[in-house]
């Protein structure tokens, strides 16, 4: 394998400026792999300069936060926790909060091979390299601030970092918005955590695990029966001002990603962010604390500054969005809990090749990712699905072995078949309201694996998927900020499908190495209209015995 160097430095000031568009679509292009060429990136890895995976920040007061492990046969089980209205809602407060970034964002376990140890979290990360950071916009909460605070989320001590407080009248302001009983938690990336291993693609594995992080808020805060909601209308440098991260710079620097909002009240009213006047009052706040030092040895990836920059956003109106709905999903009552599975999570290094799903659990797992009445977690994204799903079939029980796909919006089909060589004669698959196209009949793990950087993990397991996102008409209808979209909404299904495997007895992982364009050709599909964002897969996984699993977190008080 070798990497590819640029071939060109960032396009010119004004040229970016003046068409941020062509930029996003030039970036795209230029990081795909290809079987005779891989996207540029490091020619090695210096180990010593891997980036600290934990932002703190010196000088902030610290609140440390209550570490609930799950217990055994803990209410809402697995399938009522999706349903809106099946869970309680529980009272905010500060275990409550804690509770939600527990099951989201705080460490899960830890490893240890050798003399090396490394710790695993509740929303994983490409190359467990973690550039999202979290930060709690919220009201006076007892037992965490008298005041509306902002504070950043520590995971390793799972514990708030007290950066700034909120005035009444600022805080009033969010509160009329947003509705009561709801508050904020902005995401930012640290590019170059990622960048250290993949170069110039890292800024794609960036977007996909915001949007694992933002599925995994989505599925923390169902367990609890409130709800989640992204908010993206704000400008990013709203979001970077009211975190106080506007006064970072250089490598190390967080960048704005999104809003997620966290309503803890039943309520059908949609959240919304106050206007541009209450942020530029924000410009007042005093941002306590300094960022530390995450190394050594940075490497310039221009491509990333530039594209970074053509898909930040202004302050925006998004017109709503219909959305096909599926029929509700009547919650089951097999005693799995929801907090078990989320803790529970891991990203599989390999698979046993024999495993297999009845074909129920696999319509199982698919019917997860469609929208649908009463759905609690998908609903966090507030926009009609652009991601279809390609299934590479290898050992479905009562499935024939081969390719299909899932169009999780029945109103894109014609625009497949028109697109698509392939799909345009495909036959339907249906049952139970659920509908597959086959595209191919047979065997599909030699395809599968050649597609996906040759990796056996995706012929190994019992299936393993490309997310596609109808790509043109999405940068048409949203511009250059749908390519951050388009690959949140790829991590958001995969985070999904690593729960849905869980639950099943199986193990996912994500596969962010795959040959773009020989999935398109492979369709043959037309220009960009679908493009393949993101790789996963999943089966019954082989452990390495050589590697020692241990918990999270200390025991308290050791």
């Amino acid at each position: 394998m070798f990497w590819r160097k640029p071939k060109s430095g960032p396009a010119p000031e004004a040229e970016r400026r003046a068409d941020p568009l062509r930029v996003v679509l030039a970036y795209h292009e230029a990081t795909k792999h290809d079987f005779h060429r891989f996207a540029a990136g490091p020619p090695e890895l210096d180990w010593d300069t891997q980036p600290d995976p934990f932002r703190t920040f010196a000088g902030t007061a610290r609140v440390r936060l209550r570490r609930a492990e799950p217990i055994e046969g803990e209410r809402p089980f697995y399938e009522e926790a999706f349903c809106a209205g099946a869970v309680e809602p529980r009272k905010l407060e500060a275990d409550t909060l804690a509770q939600l970034l527990f099951d989201s964002l705080a460490l899960s376990g830890s490893k240890k091979y050798g003399e090396a140890r490394w710790t695993l979290r509740a929303n994983p990360s490409s190359g467990n390299l973690h550039p999202t950071e979290a930060y709690v916009i919220a009201g006076p909460l007892a037992g965490a601030n008298e005041s509306a605070f902002v504070a950043h989320y520590e995971p390793r001590e799972h514990a708030l970092e007290l950066r700034a407080a909120l005035s009444a009248e600022i805080w009033r302001d969010f509160e009329l918005s947003l509705g009561p009983g709801t508050f904020l938690v902005a995401l930012t990336s640290i590019h170059w955590r990622e960048a250290w291993k993949y170069g110039e693609r890292a800024f794609r594995y960036s977007q996909l695990d915001c949007g694992h992080a933002i599925a995994a808020l989505a599925v923390a805060a169902a367990a609890l029966g409130w709800s989640a909601h992204v908010l993206d209308e704000a400008s990013h440098a709203e979001l970077a001002r009211l975190c106080g991260t506007d006064r970072q710079s250089g490598p190390e620097a967080e960048l704005p990603e999104t809003f997620v909002a966290i309503r803890t009240r039943p309520s059908t009213a949609k959240p919304a962010l106050p206007g541009a006047s209450t942020f530029e009052r924000v410009r007042e706040l005093v941002h306590a604390g300094k960022p530390n030092d995450l190394g050594t040895g940075h490497v310039d990836w221009p491509a990333i500054d530039v594209v970074e920059e053509a898909t930040r956003a202004a302050r925006t109106v998004h017109a709503p969005e219909s959305v096909t709905l599926a029929s509700a999903w009547n919650p089951g009552d097999e005693p799995i809990s929801l907090r078990k599975i989320v803790r529970q999570r891991r990203s599989a290094v390999a698979f046993d090749a024999r495993s297999a799903i009845a074909r129920d659990g696999f319509e199982q797992l698919l019917q997860r990712l469609l929208p649908r009445e009463r759905d609690v977690a998908l609903a966090a994204l507030p926009w009609a699905p652009r991601v279809d799903v390609l299934a590479f079939v290898h050992r479905v029980e009562g499935l024939e072995p081969g390719l299909y796909l899932l169009l999780r919006d029945a109103a894109r089909e014609t625009r497949w078949r028109e697109r698509s060589a392939v799909v345009a004669n495909a036959e339907r698959v249906e049952e139970d309201g659920l509908t597959l196209l086959r595209l191919e009949r047979g065997d599909a793990r030699s395809l599968a694996r050649s597609v996906s950087c040759q990796q056996d993990i995706a012929a190994d397991g019992c299936a393993a998927f490309a997310f596609l996102a109808e790509f043109d008409a999405s940068l048409a209808s949203w511009g250059p900020r749908a390519y951050r979209r388009l690959h949140w909404e790829c991590g958001f299904l995969g985070q999904l499908v690593y729960l849905e495997a869980e639950a099943l007895g199986l193990r996912g992982t994500g596969i962010g190495c795959f040959f773009d364009d020989a999935v398109h050709r492979r369709l043959g599909l037309v220009e960009r209209s679908f493009q393949s964002l993101y790789h996963f897969t999943f089966g019954g996984p082989v452990d390495d015995p050589r590697i020692e699993s241990g918990p999270a977190y200390a025991a308290e008080g050791a």
